[in-house]
Order: C-alpha cells, then structure tokens, then sequence
C-alpha cells in the first residue's frame, strides 16, 4: 500500500487551490494519483494539507444492496445542488474477484449532470473488504471533503462492515428495508451501535414501513445507540416520492449541529485520523506489525505522513 512508488509514478506537484478551481478532471486526476502513487511525498503534503482544510459535512449511507441508497443518494444530490452546495458522491463496491476493481453498480445508477461542475461522482472498490473502505477510500475522502461543500459516502455494508463507514463520516445513515428482517439481523450484529439517523426506506409501503421502523425503534431502545446527549431517530422515507426527506434533512441538520457543538466534531476527526492510521498499519504488517508500531517515537505529526514513516521504519525492520 505504501510501497515507494516508482519514479513514473511520482506525482507532480497538486494543491488544494488548483483541484478547488480546476474542475472535474484535476480532481479525478488526484483521486487516480492515490490508487497509483500512494506514499510519494507529494501526495502525502497534499493528502495532509487536504486533512486539515476539510469544511465539508461527510454524510455516511451504508445499508444492504437494494435498500435504496443510490435513489436516496440522487436525491440527496438534487436537494444539495437546489440549494447552491457543491457535492461530492463516492460509491465503495464490491470488489471483482476476477480483477480487484469496482463493479460501478452504485455510480451506474447515479443520475447526474455531467455538465454540472458542483457535482462529482467516483466509484472506487472495496478492494479485501467486503461492504467496508479501503485506504484508498479513506484518502479519497479525504481530499473531496477539503474541496465540495457536501461529500456522500455510499457504502454497500454487509454485517460488521459497516463499521467502516465511521472511519470517514460525521454523520452515519443506517439504511434499512421493510419486511427484509435486517433489524433484527442488526441488532444481532450491534449494527445498531453505529448509525447517527436511521432511515426505512420504501416508506410508500404504508403499513409494513410502519411497522419495519417500530420494530427498529424498539431495537435501538435495547441497544443503547448514539452517542451521550444525542437520540437517534428512526425515520419513515421513500427517496422516489419525497416523503420523509425534510423530516431527513432536519434530522441531519440537527445532527450536524450537535456535532459542532462543545468541539465534538474536531475531537471525532481526530479519532478517526488516528484510527486510519492503525488500519493502515494493520493491513499491511498485520496485528504483530500494529504492535510494533505502536511503540516507535515518530516526528510526523499528521495522519498520512505518520503512516508514511510508519511504512518505512516497519520495512526496514526498525521496531
């Protein structure tokens, strides 16, 4: 993952005022640099300074494939875009077994303007983890919420994995299915521990709807979801009708407040830069390799240059 890259594969020098104002190739240029140059210094100052410069809200969809996440995503996107936001949709797949890639499913279903320079859309894979983020997500991430005013994460979440989700949003959106048993699946799992706001989709299905979002309430009171001063609420919505999406945009305005709120949201990106950096460590040396990180003194100080000497003194055996 951090390997040097090699000298054809050395970035050349980006920042965050030219992929601000450069449109949307400067930015997919960027995003294909941390696939391919992960680890040049250049890109590491860029990723870095893009950590520190992020103003946009990071809205987290997961949930099982077919749940409507892609509509809900498109409405999302209209809304913001009535609105004058700029907004940036990153749609995680499923890996290819064959190739490694995405299979694009979430971004083949994204109805946008390709003229419209306020919205951006990528599809880039799970790579070995399944419904989750790899760390190429994460820096994508990263980057887009330094430069729109809205980022999107779409993740199709399967079991435990979406946990991963946290690792990047303020804001995590449970999406759940009537009549398809995933709240009890859930709460088994302590999915229920995750979400900021749970949204039933398909609510046009009246009765069932209703009834999937009480069984869901019930779920949550059990679990003790959310964190200390906020409830999460569970809410009824069909992206294709309308309904629920102004009681959906209160709950996250509400939620984006709260998290801006007593320094909650600086202190929740700092975990996660944090925890980035353990999973990057992790996946690439292992547990025993996490350990003996855990013990090196660095002189970085910011996520992905602490990853980046990390990588180098773990390869050379220091440690």
């Amino acid at each position: 993952m951090l390997s040097a890259p090699s000298a054809a594969a050395q970035p050349s020098m980006l920042d965050l005022d030219s992929l601000r104002t450069g449109g949307k190739r400067v930015v997919a240029r960027a995003l294909a640099l941390i696939e391919t140059a992960r680890g040049a210094p250049d890109l590491v100052a860029l990723l870095d300074q893009a950590a520190q410069a992020g103003k946009a809200h990071v809205l987290g969809l997961t949930g099982p494939p077919g749940v409507g996440k892609s509509t809900l995503t498109n409405a999302l996107v209209q809304r913001a875009r009535a609105a004058g936001r700029t907004v940036a949709v990153l749609a995680v797949d499923p890996s290819s077994r064959r190739t490694g890639g995405a299979l694009l499913g979430d971004r083949a279903r994204m109805k946008t303007d390709p003229e419209d320079r306020g919205v951006f859309v990528r599809s880039m894979a799970a790579r070995d983890r399944l419904g989750g983020l790899s760390d190429d997500s994460v820096a994508a991430v990263v980057l887009l919420r330094a430069i729109y005013d809205l980022v999107i994460v779409e993740t199709v979440g399967v079991g435990q994995s979406e946990a991963d989700i946290s690792l990047v949003a303020d804001t995590v959106v449970l999406c759940i299915q009537p009549a398809s048993g995933d709240s009890l699946q859930f709460m088994k799992a302590g999915v229920m521990e995750l979400p900021d706001i749970i949204v039933v989709t398909k609510a046009d299905m009246k009765e069932v709807a209703r009834r999937a979002a009480s069984e869901v309430a019930g779920a949550l009171s059990l679990s003790g979801s959310g964190a200390a001063g906020w409830t999460v609420p569970v809410i009824r919505l069909s992206a294709a009708t309308g309904e629920g999406l102004e009681a959906f945009d209160d709950a996250v305005s509400r939620h984006l407040a709260f998290m801006d709120e007593d320094g909650r949201r600086a202190a929740h990106r700092a975990a996660q830069e944090e925890k980035w950096v353990e999973e990057a460590v992790r996946v690439r040396f292992g547990t025993h390799g996490l350990a003996r990180a855990r013990r090196l003194v660095l002189g970085a100080k910011t996520p992905f240059a602490r990853e980046a000497e990390l990588a180098t003194l773990l390869t050379s055996g220091q440690g």
